[in-house]
C-alpha cells in the first residue's frame, strides 16, 4: 500500500470588504471543491480560516481566494501562517467572534440583484411583490448595521425573527442566502403601509394606492434605503411647482427616479457609459443631458439642460415605478439644509406640511444616508458630486501609513468628515451643510459611530483654519488630543493627491467659492506647488473686494459691481448702469462705502465669485437661490461648438503670479455690451479661463520643473471648464490628477485633512 499523501496546514487573515458579500459560503464552496477540511469564521477584525489538506489543494485554495472572489468583495491583505495539520475531516463556517481593538470594513448598501426581482416578479415565488427581498448579493448594509461584526443581531433586522423557511436559507452555505443578514419574507420581515389621512392601507394595496396618488399630482413621502424621499410626478407641472414651494426649493434641480433603463433613454442622451453607471450596483443619480423637447415639467430643473436621473435599486422602488408615472421627483425627504430625515416619528412631525401622504414600512435606519451623485465628462472622465449610499464605507488607501489615528473633521458645506489609520482612509457619507444645530447634532452622533464601527479612536484631530466653521470648533473642542490646523486649498490638493495614491510635489489649481487665507483675504482661485506636508503659494486670480462677504455670495450683482469697481474705481457706478444691475440708491451708496474703505468687504480671488459676477453681468442669474447657481446657468448656456477665447494675460507681483481675471472680466463686458449673443460670450469665457490656467501652469512649470498638475475645488464640477482644461494641460505634456473617488467639492477636504496630517506625523510610503 501507498503512504498517504502528506497534509499541511495554513491559518489565513483575510482582510478588506470580506464581510456581508459572500465571502464565508465562496470559502466553503471552495475549500469542499478542493476537498480540504478546517473552517472559517468573521471576526471584528477580519475573516479568520484555518484550512488543511493536500499542499498543492491548498495553493490552489488559496490563490482563488483572491482570483475568484464574489463581486462585492475587496480583499486587502491575505496573511498567511503555517500550522501543524491535525487530520480533521470535513469544513465547517463558525460563529462570528468580537475582537478587542480591531476594525472590519463594512460593505456599502447595494442595489437589487436581477435574481431577487426576478422573485418578486413571479407570481409562484413566495417573495412574490415582496418590497424587502434581498439576499447576499444585494439589499442593505451601511444603513442598517449597528456593530461589528456584521451579524444580524447587530443590525435593525434584529427584530424580525426569521420564519423556518428563512431560517433554513440563512443556514444553508450553497444558498444564496446564507448569511444574508437582512433576509426576510412576507410571513417573517418588514412591512409597508400608507398613511393618508386618517387611511391606513397595508401590503401590495399600500403601494398601489401610493401610486394613484402620485398619478394623482399628489406629494408621497417615500421611506426608502436610508431615508425618505419626496416623490411627485416628474411630469406634473402643477405637482412639482407644490413641491418645490413647500419644500422651499426655489430652483435647485431635482432628481427622477425613472422606471428603468429605456424611459431614462427617452428623456436624456445616454451613452454606453452613462447607461453603465445608472445600471451599477451603486446606483447613483447621474447628469446627464436632457432631450429637447421633452415631458418633464420645466419645474423639475430650471435652466438646465440636465437631469439627475437614478434607477430604482430596492424592490419597493421597483414595484412603486411599476404602477406609478415613469418618473418621478425623488428628492431628499427635508426642508431645504436641514438633515435627511430617517424615522418614522420624526417624518410624521417635520414631513407632515411637505407631504399628502406617506409610504412607511418598519425596517429602521439606523444610518441615514443620501443618493449618491455623479456626473459623466468628456474624455472618459466621471467627476463625483456627492458621495453617499452605495459608495459609503468604502475605505480610501492612504499614500503614507498615518503613524496615529486621525480624524479629519472636514468643512462646512457638504461635509464629510475621514477617520484614517495605518493606510486606511474611512471617509463618511455627504452630511451636508454644518450651518444648523440639527445636522451638527447628526454629525457628532454620525462621528461617534464611524468610531465605534472602525473600533478606533482618533488621537489626531485635523481641521480647517476658518474659525467659524462649526466642524472647526468640535475639533478646539477636544483640547486633550494634538490638533493639526489645514489651510482650506492645501486640503483640497492632498485629497486629490491621496485619492490618486500620490505624495510627491504637484502644481495644484484650487479652484472654489471660499476658503480662509493665511493672509487675511478670501482665497478661491489658487495656483500651490503643494505636498502633503505643506504648500507654496505660487500664483492667484486678480483679487477683488467682496462687498458685505456673505451677503455678496447670496446676490451675485454685488460680485459684477465688485469687478466693475476693479475696472473703473469711482466710475464703477456709470459702467454699471448700461447693465442695468437693479440696485436701490441706498444699496449703491453702501455698495460704494464697501469698496472704498473696505467695511465688511475682504479681497478676494475667488474662482466662484469669478464665475458669480460674469453670470450676474450677461443677466443670466442675478439672484443665487442654491450654491453654485450663477455657474451653473452660466454653464449651461454654454455653446459646443464655440471655440473663440478673449486676450489673457498673466504679470507678476514680485514672486506671486496673478491671473488677470478683472482684464477677463473687462473683454466679456466688452463683447456682451457690443451686442454679442449671451450664449457666446459665456462661452469665449469659459474658454478663456481655460487657457488662461494652462498658461499659468506652464510658467510655473518653467520655474520648477514640475509636470503634474492636480486639480481641485468645487468649480472643476463645471464639467465644460474641467474638459477643456484637462485636455489643454494634456495636449502641453503635463500629467493631470482629478478627483475620481471624491468630490472636488469641499466632500474632499476631511480625506485631505487626514492625509496632510498623517504627512506632518511622519508617515511613511513604505507599509
Amino acid at each position: 500500500m501507498s503512504a498517504p499523501a502528506p497534509l499541511a496546514k495554513k491559518k489565513l487573515q483575510v482582510t478588506g470588504v470580506v464581510q456581508g458579500v459572500g465571502f464565508r459560503p465562496f470559502v466553503y464552496r471552495l475549500a469542499k471543491l478542493h476537498h480540504l477540511a478546517g473552517w472559517v469564521c468573521n471576526t471584528s477584525n477580519c475573516v479568520e480560516i484555518e484550512v488543511e489538506g493536500p499542499p498543492v489543494a491548498l495553493e490552489a485554495f488559496i490563490r482563488q481566494l483572491g482570483t475568484e472572489a464574489p463581486a462585492l468583495a475587496r480583499i486587502d491583505s491575505v496573511v498567511a501562517a503555517e500550522a501543524e495539520p491535525q487530520g480533521h475531516e470535513g469544513f465547517a463556517i463558525l460563529d462570528s467572534r468580537a475582537l478587542t481593538g480591531t476594525e472590519a470594513l463594512i460593505p456599502p448598501d447595494v442595489a437589487a440583484c436581477e435574481d431577487c426581482l426576478a422573485e418578486v416578479k413571479h407570481p409562484a415565488d413566495r417573495r412574490h411583490r415582496y418590497p424587502f427581498t434581498n439576499c447576499t448579493n444585494c439589499g442593505p448594509r451601511f444603513t442598517i448595521i449597528e456593530a461589528v461584526p456584521y451579524d444580524r443581531s447587530h443590525t435593525t433586522m434584529a427584530r424580525f425573527a426569521m420564519c423556518p423557511r428563512c431560517r433554513a436559507e440563512y443556514q444553508d452555505p450553497e444558498d444564496r442566502r446564507f448569511h444574508a443578514e437582512p433576509t426576510a419574507c412576507p410571513a417573517c420581515g418588514p412591512r409597508v403601509w400608507l398613511e393618508d389621512g386618517d387611511r391606513r392601507l397595508d401590503g401590495d394595496a399600500a403601494l398601489k394606492a401610493a401610486a394613484r396618488l402620485l398619478r394623482d399630482g399628489k406629494i408621497v413621502a417615500v421611506k426608502g434605503l436610508g431615508g425618505f424621499h419626496l416623490a411627485a410626478d416628474a411630469r406634473n407641472e402643477a405637482a412639482v411647482a407644490a413641491l418645490r414651494e413647500r419644500k422651499g426649493r426655489v430652483a435647485k434641480p431635482f432628481a427622477l427616479m425613472v422606471r428603468d433603463l429605456a424611459e431614462a433613454e427617452r428623456l436624456c442622451l445616454l451613452g454606453d457609459r452613462e447607461k453603465s453607471l445608472l445600471l451599477s450596483p451603486e446606483r447613483p443619480i447621474v447628469l446627464v443631458p436632457r432631450r429637447e423637447p421633452g415631458p418633464i415639467a420645466v419645474s423639475v430643473a430650471p435652466g438646465n439642460k440636465y437631469l439627475g436621473l437614478l434607477l430604482p435599486y430596492t424592490p419597493l422602488h421597483f414595484l412603486l415605478l411599476a404602477l406609478s408615472p415613469p418618473a418621478l421627483v425623488m428628492t431628499s425627504g427635508n426642508l431645504s439644509e436641514e438633515p435627511l430625515v430617517h424615522v418614522n416619528e420624526e417624518a410624521r412631525e417635520r414631513l407632515g406640511g411637505l407631504a399628502d401622504a406617506f409610504l412607511f414600512h418598519d425596517r429602521d435606519i439606523h444610518v441615514p444616508c443620501d443618493d449618491s451623485v455623479v456626473r459623466p465628462a468628456a474624455g472618459g472622465a466621471v467627476i463625483p458630486i456627492r458621495r453617499a449610499r452605495g459608495y459609503v464605507p468604502q475605505s480610501l488607501p492612504l499614500p503614507l501609513k498615518a503613524p496615529q489615528v486621525i480624524l479629519g473633521v472636514g468643512a462646512e458645506q457638504k461635509n464629510t468628515f475621514c477617520l484614517a489609520w495605518d493606510r486606511t482612509a474611512l471617509l463618511s457619507q455627504h452630511l451636508g451643510d454644518l450651518d444648523s444645530a440639527e445636522t451638527f447634532d447628526y454629525y457628532r452622533l454620525a462621528v461617534a459611530h464611524f468610531q465605534a464601527l472602525s473600533r478606533k479612536e482618533p488621537e489626531v484631530l485635523a481641521y480647517d483654519l476658518h474659525p467659524l466653521y462649526l466642524s472647526t470648533r468640535y475639533a478646539l473642542e477636544h483640547s486633550g488630543k494634538l490638533l493639526v490646523g489645514v489651510q482650506h486649498h492645501h486640503a483640497h490638493l492632498a485629497a486629490c493627491l491621496a485619492e490618486n495614491g500620490r505624495a510627491d510635489k504637484v502644481i495644484g489649481l484650487a479652484l472654489d467659492g471660499t476658503g480662509y487665507g493665511p493672509d487675511g483675504t478670501v482665497w478661491g482661485g489658487e495656483i500651490l506647488v503643494s505636498g502633503l506636508q505643506d504648500f507654496v503659494r505660487v500664483g492667484r486670480l486678480a483679487q477683488v473686494r467682496l462687498p458685505g462677504g456673505e451677503a455678496a455670495v447670496r446676490d451675485p450683482r454685488r460680485l459684477a459691481a465688485a469687478y466693475l469697481y476693479a475696472m473703473f474705481e469711482e466710475g464703477w457706478q456709470a459702467a454699471a448702469a448700461p447693465l442695468n444691475l437693479g440696485f436701490a440708491p441706498l444699496e449703491e451708496g453702501i455698495l460704494a462705502r464697501q469698496f472704498t474703505g473696505g467695511l465688511n468687504s475682504p479681497l478676494t480671488s475667488s474662482a466662484g465669485r469669478l464665475f458669480d459676477a460674469v453670470a450676474a453681468a450677461l443677466n443670466i442669474c442675478r439672484r443665487r437661490t442654491y450654491e453654485g447657481q450663477p455657474a451653473v446657468e452660466l454653464e449651461m448656456l454654454a455653446l459646443p461648438e464655440e471655440k473663440g477665447c478673449y486676450p489673457v494675460a498673466l504679470r507678476e507681483e514680485g514672486s506671486l503670479l496673478i491671473l488677470d481675471t478683472v482684464a477677463l472680466f473687462r473683454e466679456v463686458l466688452k463683447d456682451y455690451l457690443a451686442g454679442a449673443d449671451p450664449a457666446r460670450v459665456a462661452t469665449r469665457f469659459h474658454n478663456s479661463l481655460a487657457h488662461l490656467l494652462a498658461a499659468a501652469c506652464l510658467k510655473v512649470r518653467e520655474r520648477t520643473g514640475l509636470n503634474v498638475c492636480a486639480l481641485s475645488g468645487g468649480v472643476f464640477q463645471n464639467a465644460r471648464l474641467f474638459t477643456l482644461l484637462k485636455r489643454l494641460l494634456e495636449d502641453a505634456g503635463f500629467e493631470v490628477l482629478y478627483h475620481r473617488l471624491t468630490p472636488p467639492n469641499d466632500g474632499c477636504i476631511s480625506l485631505g485633512q487626514a492625509a496632510v496630517s498623517a504627512a506632518r506625523l511622519g508617515g511613511r510610503r513604505e507599509t
